[in-house]
């Protein structure tokens, strides 16, 4: 990853104009939250060539090999309250397969955050929440994009893929991460401006592999079943149960027919 060349992609763009770029480090979200409290300013980026404890949603490991693939994380201080942190997660997903689709790829979102091509993921998304103590508050976003990757491990191929996999063509690394944050940037400002994903529900509706298909809720309280008919204005899946009732899922864990494992 050659940062001269993505520092001049990133341009003017306010997320990414202050940039990190490491050929191994940790984990970038690391890099990001030593840089927040070193003074970093709203939309600094870290990007890593390679991560040797990336992560992903739960703690799982986020397998990270060197000089294939986009690993990166970015500081938001936001101007809304903490209580709505989770709605940023859904504009990076946006961001990452509308980036796809501009090469030909036809990618689509798992609600809430995973960004998949056919039935495989092939981008994660962590957003995390930290209190300053000043009483603010800023989040880092960890993204990790299966880009060049030539092959995946044997026990997540029937779950993973990459953009070489599914086109067998190279990315251009830097152009994609900066088109990631360009567009990121747009919807983000819509975001802020309106308060909550009202002004981009259609867009991550169209994007949505769930929307009118059955989805397993997988509810510590109950596991249950019903049609997923699209999001509310805080991002929450809403799921018309077998009655009739519609309800908004937030804390669940939603698994969708024929993907992961679920059929």
């Amino acid at each position: 990853m050659e940062k001269e060349k993505l520092t001049a992609l990133i341009g003017n763009c306010p997320i990414g104009r202050e940039l990190a770029v490491k050929d191994v480090t940790d984990s970038t979200s690391l890099d990001v939250g030593r840089a927040a409290k070193s003074g970093a300013s709203h939309g600094f980026v870290a990007v890593g060539e390679q991560q040797t404890a990336g992560r992903g949603r739960r703690g799982r490991y986020w397998v990270s090999p060197p000089g294939e693939n986009i690993y990166f994380s970015l500081l938001l201080f936001p101007e809304f309250s903490a209580d709505k942190a989770g709605m940023v997660t859904p504009v990076m997903a946006i961001a990452v397969a509308r980036a796809a689709q501009k090469l030909g790829l036809a990618a689509r979102i798992k609600w809430p955050n995973d960004v998949v091509i056919g039935s495989k993921k092939v981008c994660g998304i962590l957003t995390e929440l930290f209190f300053k103590e000043d009483g603010g508050f800023y989040l880092i976003i960890g993204t990790g994009i299966n880009v060049n990757q030539k092959a995946v491990p044997d026990d997540i191929r029937e779950k993973a893929t990459s953009f070489w996999l599914e086109n067998g063509k190279e990315t251009d690394r830097e152009r994609l991460l900066a088109d990631v944050l360009h567009i990121f940037a747009d919807f983000y400002e819509r975001l802020e401006r309106d308060g909550d994903l009202s002004g981009l529900k259609r867009e991550y509706e169209a994007l949505l592999v769930n929307i009118n298909a059955p989805v397993k809720v997988l509810d510590p309280k109950e596991e249950w079943e019903g049609i997923a008919l699209g999001i509310d204005n805080r991002g929450e899946l809403l799921v018309r149960r077998s009655d009739g009732k519609v309800e908004a899922v937030y804390a669940g864990e939603v698994s969708v027919r024929g993907m992961y494992g679920y059929v």
